[in-house]
């Protein structure tokens, strides 16, 4: 296992550092710059600016410089917001995202488990297409509809949960943005658990097991179960990722400050320090979720050899 760990933290090095490389000079290939909408300034003052940032130096010495500085877990100043660093505003809008979509990602697991779980124990049944239907309604159904028609319903009409803001962190606040984010999320998962609990279900093993007179609640549950959520493994690392990074829409709609907010923020405003340091948290999670995924895929399935 050691190994094992070993070899994919030395792989994901350079996958990294491609990452790095590819944002970085796309941001700075693009048209136009991050002072480009402030009042014209006198040649001396604008000169004195891009001093600052080092924007004056050719383009590899500035990667060269944000890559050492990078190493050494600095992401720089911001362009737009100066009174903060990239890494001040990063940790303040992360810690909204996880909670946000580390509620969501749990919530989306639990309830698409179990329906996909239902849905293939009933296979064919009114209630197998019941929650199928129920799945691909929710898949249809893109985040910034389903949003803007909770707070409708939850927050106009009925008037029992707040239509946007933080509030902290408050139960009452994060409720509605993690119902939207994990609404789409449930439908996949529960998807993925019905298809390969059906196929898990007509495996021999299972077969053995029944024949053996165990209890269809311990097949389903020690045996079944656990072979079946390899592919809901596999789909929930970059899931993971994508709902922790937080998501722009629901982000927008509700008020959170989460880190997706700043990394529109600084695309839209050419803040190129900001948009490469989400960027590049974007990019460790996926890395590291990614193990995670695998070091499961060892434990749920003996097959798997980590050597």
């Amino acid at each position: 296992m050691a190994s094992f760990l070993l070899r994919r933290l030395l792989i994901s090095i350079p996958t990294l550092l491609v990452v790095i490389t590819i944002a970085f000079f796309m941001m700075r290939i693009a048209p136009g710059g991050p002072f480009d909408q402030e009042r014209a300034l006198p040649p001396q003052i604008e000169k004195n600016v891009l001093a600052a940032y080092d924007l004056d130096q050719p383009l590899l010495i500035q990667y060269w410089r944000y890559l050492t500085g990078v190493l050494q877990g600095d992401f720089g100043p911001s362009f737009k917001y100066r009174d903060f660093t990239v890494s001040e505003l990063l940790i303040t809008g992360f810690v909204p995202s996880l909670q946000v979509g580390g509620s969501a990602i749990l919530l989306a697991i639990i309830i698409g488990i179990m329906l996909g779980t239902i849905a293939a124990l009933r296979q064919n049944t009114a209630l197998d297409h019941a929650v199928m239907a129920t799945a691909m309604t929710g898949i249809a159904i893109p985040n910034f509809v389903m949003a803007p028609l909770l707070t409708l319903v939850f927050g106009v009409f009925l008037g029992i949960l707040p239509v946007a803001g933080w509030g902290g962190g408050s139960f009452r606040n994060m409720l509605l943005p993690v119902v939207a984010l994990a609404l789409p999320q449930i439908a996949y998962i529960a998807r993925l658990t019905r298809g390969s609990m059906i196929e898990t279900l007509s495996a021999n093993f299972i077969r053995t097991a029944r024949a053996k007179g165990l209890r269809e609640q311990i097949v389903v549950v020690r045996h079944a179960l656990k072979g079946a959520l390899l592919p809901v493994i596999s789909y929930l690392g970059p899931a993971s990722a994508q709902l922790i990074s937080g998501s722009l829409v629901i982000e927008q709609i509700f008020g959170i400050p989460g880190i997706g907010r700043y990394f529109i923020q600084g695309a839209l405003n050419r803040d190129y320090t900001l948009v490469m340091g989400t960027v590049i948290v974007y990019a460790l999670l996926i890395l590291m979720l990614n193990l995670i995924v695998d070091m499961l895929y060892g434990f749920l399935d003996p097959k798997v050899k980590q050597r």
